[in-house]
């Protein structure tokens, strides 16, 4: 497999669909090829659908979509067992969750309850039902979305939850020529994730994911991670710092976007994991993972924290 070429191939398919969005692009490409998962928090019909259906296209995997609500159960998600009264026996149901790439749209109107059948899979790739466990397909990757906005029928993700998602984003609204170019596109015909051919194989994405946790991590740019997670748990404006989960995730996902970046950047052949990569990444991934006091902005504290935590 040249693993440039389909890079470059990916990336270019989710560019037809996904129009001006190379930060978001990137972004949800370091959490499949990091083996983690992506939490989109915006509004309303930005593009967080049409991300996810491309993505599934462009891998020629299976996409599920679960438009989550107060009603939703648990084994609407995970699936269950049924009686099969010609048989004498039960059998099991498969849910969306067996699938490769999973959306869970407006995740945070799900209950607790039903929120909670996405932990297991998530950090194990297995569900277990009724003590039998049964692995998702690979790669399995789980994009939620939830409207930072509304809040009214809603149910915040627990901390737990959060902390599953590699990273969290959002797309933000497009630029002027950017939305009259979606008009343009619209008018032709040419959006939609169904008109994308699969570039890749979802067996060539476990292969790219094993290449991702190959690239070199030196023993500073590890103390580097460290000591950003770290300061976030003796921050006097945040009540609740990072995971030790945040700190493994930091260092995957700055493996991913070293690789993803040495595969499409000309200028870059290295192998190894550059502080900035870590610097990039860090608000996306330590942002949802800190409970910070009052009403101040996540980000804007991880983004003050990089600039008091220096490189060894």
């Amino acid at each position: 497999m040249d693993k440039q070429k389909k890079v470059k191939q990916l990336v270019d398919n989710l560019r037809q669909a996904i129009v001006g969005k190379e930060e978001a692009i990137e972004l949800v490409l370091v959490a499949l090829l990091s083996g983690g998962h992506a939490l989109l928090e915006d509004v309303p019909g930005v593009g967080k659908t049409l991300l996810a259906k491309s993505l599934a296209a462009s891998i020629a995997g299976k996409f599920q979509r679960i438009q989550c609500t107060p009603d939703l159960l648990p084994t609407d998600i995970t699936g269950t067992n049924i009686w099969n009264p010609s048989s004498g026996e039960f059998s099991f149901l498969p849910g969306p969750v067996f699938t490769n790439i999973l959306l869970a749209d407006e995740i945070n109107r799900a209950t607790p309850r039903t929120q909670s059948a996405l932990l297991e899979v998530m950090e194990e790739t297995q569900v277990t039902i009724d003590g039998v466990s049964r692995p998702v397909e690979m790669p399995f990757f789980a994009i939620a979305t939830q409207n930072p906005i509304e809040y009214q029928g809603t149910f915040p993700l627990p901390e737990a939850q959060l902390d599953r998602f590699t990273l969290s984003f959002s797309l933000g609204y497009p630029g002027e020529a950017e939305e009259i170019q979606m008009l343009q596109r619209s008018q032709s015909g040419e959006i939609g994730s169904d008109r994308l051919e699969p570039c890749i194989t979802p067996e060539e994405v476990l292969e790219l994911r094993k290449r991702c946790g190959e690239m070199k991590v030196s023993d500073a740019i590890n103390q580097y991670i460290v000591n950003l997670v770290r300061a976030t748990r003796d921050d006097s404006e945040i009540t609740l710092g990072a995971s030790p989960r945040g700190t493994v995730a930091l260092q995957k996902a700055a493996q991913s976007l070293a690789f993803l970046r040495s595969m499409v950047d000309g200028n870059r052949t290295a192998d190894y994991v550059v502080p900035d990569d870590v610097k990039d990444l860090a608000p996306y991934v330590l942002g949802h993972r800190i409970i910070p006091t009052g009403r101040r902005s996540t980000t804007g504290i991880i983004k003050r924290i990089l600039t008091e935590v220096e490189v060894n």
